[in-house]
């Protein structure tokens, strides 16, 4: 090779990197806040238009895609709950690579619009972690080979469980709950041993409504000043951890007994931590040290909250939300402003917003997705519908968006025409 072909097939390679590598590791993405910097995926779509290809799926499931290199994986039940495992499948063509199911012979509560392992997986390229509720905590690797399972005792709460594994400097960490037991954990990756564990007071579980609480919330990791927190939603409070140890570090009171969306955190440290079924939300200044409410507290806001189960995405000094019944909310993240007013954009949605080349995209039940235009005001830029019900949450790769609806998984990308 001469000279000039090399140094064009240098920056070839190095204009095409960021794109390859972009990965959809875990639940929300590469910082687990509904993030793509990379990519540009397509506006507009419909069943038959810029549908790369669908793969069916065995039975229905609320658990999101991840995406690594030329590898989708989708965790799955079947049998009500008695067969449990995880499907890969072929990043171009969607056809199935391998599937690995384990039996569940005792019977696990769920609710009937929480199908049972509803957690997303995660990986690290090499290999991929999935919680799939009382049968435990399970490691392959990317060719489906399983390399350890860890029993983690029985998750027991009557609308089930949901909280994502997620992975850090070597740790694969879960928040088992809800229920009358309820922990945070960390696993060693290679081994499944048990590197440490912090227990949080249980909550019942029982069919009077006084009796609901619990948390379904996945923590995700900040780096706050010259150290990382991992910050985690729990029933009253948001807590900050040191990931490496499990120590709590500060918690900050103003959270209901429901949690069902995951915190997110700004460039310069606002958490912001939302109830389910009504309750309140707050933020909060995060890298402080014991009971924060007082000082680090910044807002909360705690009258005619809409139900809220899908997380946000946070832009600069704003956060973003599409609450449970269509309501679009913009946050003004340190005053607890709504700059939208909760404009109703669509029907009931349980998807988490993801954002993507200035565009923000969120699925609702119906299977039509919303693509916004962040701003004053939310502009709708497209409305795209696959005509099937749609749970989970939307991963992007590069040029690619990856849907999870009850019957088919879904790849939509641009056709080259």
């Amino acid at each position: 090779m001469n000279i000039r072909a090399l140094l064009f097939a240098l920056c070839a390679v190095a204009f095409l990197s960021p794109a390859r590598a972009e990965n959809w590791p875990g639940w929300r993405g590469p910082t687990g806040q509904g993030i793509s910097t990379h990519a540009n995926p397509p506006l507009k779509w419909s069943p038959k238009e810029n549908v790369r290809w669908q793969a069916p799926l065995p039975e229905v499931g609320n658990a999101s895609p991840i995406v690594w290199g030329e590898r989708v994986f989708v965790v799955q039940s079947t049998e009500k709950g008695h067969h449990r495992g995880i499907i890969c499948f072929d990043r171009a063509t969607g056809k199935k690579r391998w599937e690995k199911f384990l039996p569940y012979d005792a019977d696990e509560p769920t609710h009937a619009t929480n199908p049972h392992c509803s957690a997303t997986p995660v990986t690290d390229g090499e290999h991929v972690y999935a919680s799939l509720g009382s049968l435990g905590l399970v490691c392959w690797d990317i060719d489906g080979k399983q390399i350890w399972q860890r029993d983690l005792g029985k998750q027991f709460h009557i609308w089930g469980n949901a909280s994502s594994p997620i992975l850090h400097a070597g740790h694969v960490i879960l928040w088992c709950g809800p229920g009358e037991r309820q922990f945070l954990v960390a696993l060693d990756q290679k081994t499944g041993e048990r590197i440490w564990q912090h227990d949080e007071p249980g909550g019942k579980y029982g069919t009077d409504s006084k009796d609901w609480i619990g948390s379904w919330s996945t923590p995700i990791i900040a780096k706050i000043g010259q150290r990382e927190e991992l910050i985690l939603t729990v029933p009253k409070k948001v807590k900050g951890f040191d990931p490496n140890t499990g120590k709590e570090l500060w918690s900050c009171d103003g959270l209901s007994d429901l949690v069902y969306t995951s915190p997110v955190v700004s460039a310069d440290g606002v958490v912001l931590a939302m109830s389910g079924y009504g309750g309140p939300a707050l933020a909060v200044r995060a890298g402080g040290s014991g009971d924060v409410t007082k000082t680090h507290r910044l807002w909360r806001q705690d009258k005619q909250n809409p139900q809220r189960i899908g997380s946000a995405v946070v832009l600069g000094e704003k956060a973003y939300l599409l609450n449970e019944p269509g309501l679009a909310t913009c946050f003004e993240l340190k005053s607890g402003k709504d700059e939208w007013s909760r404009e109703r954009l669509t029907g009931s949605t349980w998807s988490s917003m993801v954002h993507a080349a200035g565009r923000l995209y969120v699925t609702n039940q119906a299977g039509d997705t919303l693509v916004i235009k962040p701003g004053d005001k939310p502009e709708e830029l497209a409305k795209n519908s696959l005509g099937e019900k749609v749970l989970a949450s939307i991963a992007i790769s590069n040029g690619d968006l990856f849907i999870r609806g009850y019957k088919h998984l879904w790849c939509i990308r641009e056709s080259q025409k």
